[in-house]
């Protein structure tokens, strides 16, 4: 289903200029696009919204529904070549530059009754789901499925073989009230409300943004191409009267006060190919699709905060780096005229964007990539204030050729030869780490303690996170969420660095299979380094137990990688322990110490009654194989007398190692499988909607302990899940997005429902 149709001349002005409505009015919108609109993004985005939208149908804006569909698929991990780029607002502006990329129509302008998407909704309005029961055996909701998307002239034969897969697919169509609504939005056109004019005082705005990213000095230049690198994919937003409008930074080719003209490459770090090219913010006239919703505000204590960091420390810039492929392939050579601390800080105030980037960017699906880290771990960072032996500018100079990244470089199998050059340069790194370290600390006679992790300086709340793996998609919250995790890391800059360059800026999600592998591999060795950083503050001793614990069965090349007998990593802690588990010691110390470490937002007890408080702690103590039955992510809708609240219930799956990037089932240990209950909702892509009356909830915990085998959970299944097909799912939906958005505010997102159960 789609979102809005508009004319090739107001899609260009969409896409265009950040600086548009400079006095013009915007047309009028009408009741009925307005109704449309909001209507589709709740029954249509949920399943077409992100880079695995199926047939390639993104709907978060209008352009998307201009473009149209495609049967070429964005993730195919079969594929050896890197695939032709599709990415919408970047790849094609207008309706012809997507024909000529394979883009068919769903809409009919002339005859909208015969589009597509109007076919559609009909053909589930003729043959709605039965109401209760099974689905039928024919759909298929696989992730990876062979998908139909009929062009205009084969949607006969589609009806014909397919009767039930009007859309929404597998959920309940519309009822009568919501099909004439969007069919007589169709009618008309599809025509899409216009966004309000921006303000002088927005525009105003906008221009002392511009004017401050595109300054003439060089260490002004450098600032922004820093900025710019890190910030791509951000949701950028300005407020005015306490409401957001929504942007992204680009490049142009045309100076600010001029239409954009857009400078659209594979990475943001690639060649603009441009003598002169400026950084400019584009309004985005999308939906927000929660999967890929980073928010970042843009304000006037932001730009005075870039001053001091960027501008205001006493460095030159002689000459600015050039875009060669040694060069891009390497940020600490690029920017290592921009002291250390600055970038550090940078990345750390908004710690929680700066992760959630690798794990809410263009990644919608992939198991192989997130099967790299834990299902639920902890992070913490190494405090800028600390004279931490990695903050040293100069070691990491003269370590810079041994910090190189893999990335894309002729998009075929020959990039793999490459592999061994990467590999042992980290290693090379590791090795040098270690005994600088090492060195450092005897110099300064000296060891690691608790001052030596950022607690967030007693007002920020990105000191901590919480990272949840839901199998091939995940979660990033602040805070150290549910009980204490198997493992943690320690995150300083370097790392903090790489895992950017490594998985959002150097990441192309249409890049072959070698490409994948490559970050995937690569991964392994940073995942490694961030745990390696948390058992320096343990004590010595128990550092190996615990590094074989978490690598049960891995070769010992893997183990010893990182986890070497160096002298650095035999060298002990200043931190006193006070129990036989350090681990756990020091991570609920630092709960306690960290601002905002307790997340009480997410904390269950804040709300729940007495007796919901033991079902929910006895639903998160009893770990065991029972808890494998439970989806990855369940949202319970609690109900009571006098309550009606909802709760994520997240399976954590237990697994003896994650060093390797296939036959994950193998190293899987379902006894050690757990599960966390957090207030609210958490997650994008939920499995399951429950609902349980208050009354029952002792009950329901009693049911998942007794889940022994696949069948059983039917029991649980029929009493508490609606189904796909329940009359009221779309009610429940609705519901759950409006307290999202009543909790969460301008974070709040559509949920995608690519990944809800099927029976």
């Amino acid at each position: 289903m789609s979102r809005i149709f508009i004319p090739l001349f107001y899609v260009l002005l969409f896409t265009l200029p950040a600086t548009f409505a400079n006095g013009q009015a915007a047309l009028p919108s009408t009741p009925l696009a307005e109704q449309a609109v909001d209507l589709q993004e709740r029954r249509c985005m949920v399943c077409h919204g992100c880079y695995d939208a199926p047939c390639q149908l993104k709907l978060e804006a209008s352009a998307g529904l201009e473009r149209g569909a495609s049967k070429a698929k964005v993730y195919d991990g079969t594929r050896l070549v890197s695939a032709e780029l599709t990415r919408l607002f970047d790849d094609g502006l207008t309706e012809e530059q997507w024909r000529k990329k394979g883009f068919y129509p769903v809409l009919d302008q002339k005859h909208p009754k015969k589009g597509t998407m109007y076919r559609m909704l009909d053909l589930k309005k003729a043959n709605p789901l039965p109401p209760s029961g099974p689905i039928a055996q024919d759909f298929d909701f696989a992730l990876n499925r062979d998908q139909q998307c009929p062009k205009p002239d084969e949607f006969d034969k589609f009806a014909k073989k397919y009767p039930l897969w009007g859309m929404p697919y597998g959920l309940p169509g519309l009822d009568s009230q919501e099909h004439n609504l969007m069919t007589r939005w169709l009618d008309e056109g599809a025509p899409a409300p216009q966004p309000a004019p921006l303000s002088p005082a927005m525009q105003d705005q906008i221009a002392r943004w511009e004017s401050f990213l595109n300054g003439s000095s060089n260490k002004e230049k450098l600032m922004s191409r820093y900025l710019y690198e890190h910030l791509f994919l951000a949701g950028l937003y300005l407020e005015e009267a306490d409401k957001p409008v929504w942007f992204r930074l680009v490049r142009s080719h045309t100076k600010p006060g001029r239409n954009i003209g857009l400078i659209s490459t594979r990475r943001p770090f690639d060649d603009p190919r441009a003598n002169e090219f400026y950084y400019r913010l584009q309004r985005m006239p999308l939906s927000i699709l929660d999967k890929r919703h980073m928010l970042y505000r843009f304000d006037q204590d932001r730009m005075d905060w870039y001053r001091s960091l960027f501008l205001a420390p006493d460095y030159e810039v002689a000459k600015l780096p050039g875009y060669d492929p040694d060069t891009v392939i390497n940020p600490f050579k690029r920017f290592r005229t921009i002291p250390i601390q600055s970038r550090y800080e940078f990345l750390l105030k908004e710690a929680q964007f700066s992760i959630m980037n690798f794990i809410k960017g263009p990644v919608c699906r992939g198991q192989i990539a997130l099967s790299v880290i834990d299902d639920h771990f902890w992070v913490m960072f190494v405090n800028p204030g600390s004279a931490h032996p990695e903050m040293d500018a100069e070691f990491l100079s003269n370590e810079s050729e041994n910090l190189i990244l893999p990335t894309v470089s002729t998009g075929t199998p020959v990039d793999l030869f490459r592999w061994r050059r990467f590999a042992k340069a980290e290693q090379r790194y590791a090795a040098a780490k270690a005994e600088y370290i090492g060195q450092e600390m005897d110099r300064e006679d000296r060891t690691l303690d608790m001052d030596d992790l950022w607690q967030g300086d007693g007002i920020n709340a990105n000191a901590s996170l919480t990272v949840f793996r839901h199998f091939d998609t995940a979660s990033v919250v602040k805070g150290m969420v549910g009980q204490t995790p198997k493992t943690a890391w320690v995150i300083n800059y370097p790392l903090l660095e790489r895992i950017h360059y490594l998985l959002v800026a150097g990441f192309d999600v249409y890049g072959g299979a070698t490409h994948q592998l490559e970050s995937r591999l690569y991964m392994d060795f940073l995942r490694m380094e961030g745990e390696y950083n948390f058992l320096m503050f343990l004590p010595a001793a128990d550092r190996p137990k615990i590094r074989d614990h978490w690598y049960r069965g891995a070769r010992d090349s893997v183990k010893e990688h990182y986890f070497s007998t160096s002298e650095a990593f035999q060298r002990d802690t200043d931190i006193v322990f006070k129990t036989d588990d350090p681990k756990t010691e020091l991570l609920q110390r630092m709960r306690k110490k960290i601002h905002g470490a307790e997340a009480k937002t997410y904390d269950y007890r804040v709300d729940a009654s007495p007796a919901m408080i033991t079902a929910f702690e006895k639903l998160e103590n009893n770990v065991g194989a029972h808890n494998s039955f439970m989806p990855h992510v369940s949202f319970l809708n609690v109900i009571g007398s006098s309550r009606d609240e909802v709760y994520t219930i997240i399976r954590n799956a237990g697994h003896s190692n994650i060093s390797q990037p296939f036959g994950e089932q193998e190293r899987r240990l379902p006894e050690e499988d757990s599960l966390t209950v957090v207030r609210g909702f958490l997650g994008a892509y939920p499995n399951v909607f429950m609902q349980i009356n208050e009354s029952e909830l002792a009950n329901f915990v009693k049911n998942v302990a007794s889940l022994k085998k696949p069948g059983d959970r039917t029991a649980i299944i029929d009493r508490y899940v609606v189904h796909r097909n329940a009359p009221w799912f779309w009610r429940l939906s609705d519901k759950f997005h409006k307290m999202y958005q009543e909790r969460d505010g301008m974070a709040a997102g559509i949920f995608d429902y690519n990944r809800y159960y099927s029976q």
